[in-house]
């Protein structure tokens, strides 16, 4: 039998269909070190238990996979038909059977990677539409599905970390968290800097005079910018205290 392979030769989403694999590769490891019992501990993320946090990675790859489909067969077929829908949808899963909700996070899982897998490579490409009402090419699902499932990996609360995620997602997730900033214009004064990468990655407000500036390590500038911890996070500037100030909303 003839193995199948992604459609795609592009090399860059060749690669970013490999983060967004390993990805989901590690929330597994992740989830499945957990008992049945241990779902119903709390996440890192206020008011959700780690059951919270496995339906809505479940659910979400099935709200992506439609993004797909729609690239596939042109058929409008959104995320989600609102974001109250999504939200009773993840609270309505959270009370799954263990074994439910993990059928829930491995189908979904296999289901996006074949849509992946066999999306032809014109029509990655087509525009579709997000939850946010964003027109994008359906590459932008890769990206859209990574960053979910190594940033709620962590969410989980059972050793995972900033840390384990991968250099390349860390830029791009902080890249997108600050450009969100910008847009808003709540980063006025506020320069943020990873100290640890070859080359200087500096986001923010560079025309301050006297900027506040956060800086250290990739890993942990990410962690806080998404508002999960500030160790190993420090602060400078003119006339600064020495708490670290909260990351401006992003979501």
């Amino acid at each position: 039998m003839v193995a199948r392979h992604d459609q795609t030769t592009d090399p860059v989403l060749l690669e970013g269909l490999l983060q967004a694999r390993r990805g989901t590769a590690f929330f597994a490891r992740k989830l499945n070190e957990l008992s049945d019992a241990d779902l119903d501990g709390d996440s890192l993320l206020p008011g959700w238990t780690r059951r919270h946090v496995t339906a809505h990675i479940g659910y979400n790859a099935r709200a992506i996979a439609r993004l797909v489909e729609w690239a596939a067969t042109g058929v409008e077929t959104p995320m989600y038909a609102s974001t109250s829908v999504r939200d009773h949808e993840i609270d309505f899963g959270a009370t799954l059977s263990p074994i439910a909700l993990r059928h829930l996070f491995d189908h979904s899982a296999v289901h996006l990677n074949v849509e992946w897998r066999d999306l032809p490579a014109e029509a990655w490409h087509h525009k579709v539409k997000t939850i946010q009402g964003r027109l994008v090419p359906a590459e932008e699902t890769v990206w859209m599905r990574t960053r979910e499932v190594w940033v709620h990996a962590v969410d989980l609360d059972n050793g995972a970390t900033f840390n384990d995620i991968p250099a390349p997602v860390l830029a791009r997730l902080l890249k997108d968290i600050t450009g969100a900033w910008h847009t808003r214009g709540t980063d006025t004064g506020l320069l943020v800097k990873a100290t640890d990468q070859p080359d200087a990655m500096t986001f923010g407000d560079t025309d301050a005079e006297t900027p506040t500036v956060i800086s250290g390590p990739l890993a942990a500038i990410t962690q806080w910018a998404t508002g999960r911890g500030t160790a190993g996070v420090h602060i400078a500037g003119s006339g600064v205290g020495s708490t670290v100030p909260a990351a401006p909303k992003w979501i």
